[in-house]
């Protein structure tokens, strides 16, 4: 049994890296990295933790994570604040690592690579 999954770690500080990192299965390791409570946002595949307490705390906007939401194919209204981890989807509703699509995508947009 699996005791880790790779993330997709897209900080809203701009001058920390966009990463990936293995993240514990808990949702305290989740919580952690988005320093508080999570709400998720679903594409095609994959979702996104976000602090959901964002717009009230206030968290920094995050632009890159708010451009790979929108370039996956999954419209928001609302601008992205605080830190974002996004993981896949599995076929029976268990959390996956993040798609290698989404790495490519974030790779391209960020000119960046980024190694598993």
């Amino acid at each position: 049994m699996r005791k880790f999954l790779v993330a997709l770690i897209v900080p809203a500080r701009l001058h920390e890296p966009v990463r990936i990192e293995e993240i514990g299965l808990c949702l305290a390791s989740r919580q952690a990295l988005v320093e508080g409570n999570v709400e998720a946002i679903s594409g095609r595949g994959w979702h996104a933790f976000l602090n959901d307490q964002a717009k009230s705390i206030p968290l920094p906007l995050n632009p890159r994570a708010e451009v790979l939401i929108r370039e996956a194919g999954t419209p928001i209204e609302a601008p992205v604040s605080g830190n974002a981890v996004f993981l896949g989807h599995g076929s029976d509703g268990d959390e996956t690592d993040v798609p290698a699509q989404l790495l490519s995508l974030a790779e391209r947009l960020f000119a960046t690579r980024l190694a598993a």
